[in-house]
């Protein structure tokens, strides 16, 4: 297997201006059945930009990230498709598809991307596909691809804890944002693009999603304090979404499941006025016998009509 550092090579030959020769590098709709959760970071120091100068990045991202509402839809099977014609310069499988947390990040030292396919274009540029389903890279290293072939499925592993596709473009193996190769800002406006096809930006999206005991406040929520990784099963169940940039009639779908799979509540709330930030919560008293211990899994899912923006989820342990 191929370390991540391996993944990544400088390509033998400069590109010329950009170009645009980049499709979309999974089978989804994106707004139906995924969507974009964050860019590159277009912010050189610290802090974190994309490239319309939004918030949709984190700071140092290096790449674009293709999100799935659900490790269902993960479990179900989407495939990793190449974003191009090219030859596969390198490949990594077998790291197993577990979300990231403290204790496993020495486990995935040199490892970050997972499962990944390295694949080198004839116009100078790379493309790297990381986090891949354990077991379905079904290319090798020779092998030549044509824009749209499958390369294997998108997955959980190296470091992630949402299943998502990580889409990394690389020219003189420095990492460059598709969306504007080329920009000498930091962010602004670009018509420099590689998508044959540049999927819609969208500014709004999740902050956070969490498990609290009580209704928290914003400043709990923004400075992380909120969130719980643990309660009593005489305690409240409360979770919450932080939204920025929602929009008028947007509505947050708060969702939580008990140990057993069953259903904690299900609340649709619809926000009322477009505000910069703001958060939601919803919850549920403890049964009079108490909760059963174990791990409830929660939900905040953000849509525009039909029209999915985000979902980020959150657990919480009884016992």
């Amino acid at each position: 297997m191929l370390r991540a550092s391996a993944l990544i090579l400088i390509a033998s030959a400069a590109p010329a201006a950009a170009e645009a020769f980049l499709s979309l590098p999974l089978d989804c709709t994106l707004g139906q059945d995924c969507y974009i959760e964050d860019y590159h970071d277009a912010e050189p120091g610290e802090g974190q930009r994309d490239y319309t100068c939004g918030i949709k990045s984190r700071d140092g991202h290096r790449g674009t990230d293709f999100a799935l509402p659900s490790t269902e839809a993960m479990d179900a099977g989407v495939t990793v498709r190449a974003a191009a014609p090219g030859t596969v310069e390198a490949i990594r499988d077998g790291e197993a598809d577990r979300p990231l947390t403290a204790d496993r990040r020495s486990e995935i030292e040199g490892r970050e991307c997972g499962n990944a396919v390295r694949i080198g274009h004839e116009n100078g540029y790379q493309t790297l596909y990381c986090h891949m389903k354990n077991g379905s890279v079904a290319v090798a290293p020779g092998d030549t691809v044509a824009a749209g072939d499958a390369l294997g499925q998108v997955g959980l592993s190296g470091e992630t804890n949402y299943p998502h596709l990580h889409l990394s473009v690389l020219r003189d193996g420095a990492r460059v944002d598709p969306f504007a190769p080329d920009s000498t800002e930091a962010c602004g406006e670009t018509t420099d693009t590689l998508w044959t096809d540049p999927p819609d930006y969208e500014r709004s999206g999740l902050f956070t999603a969490g498990f609290s005991i009580v209704v928290p406040s914003l400043d709990a929520v923004q400075s992380g304090s909120a969130r719980m990784a643990t309660a009593a099963p005489s305690e409240a169940l409360v979770l919450y979404g932080h939204a920025f940039y929602p929009e008028t009639g947007d509505v947050l779908r708060m969702e939580a499941t008990g140990p057993d799979g069953s259903t904690l509540f299900r609340e649709d709330i619809t926000i009322e006025k477009e505000q910069a930030q703001l958060f939601r919560a919803y919850g549920r008293r403890a049964p009079d016998t108490g909760w059963p211990t174990g791990t409830y899994n929660g939900s905040v899912t953000q849509m525009r009509g039909d029209t999915l923006i985000a979902v980020r989820h959150a657990t919480i342990t009884v016992r």
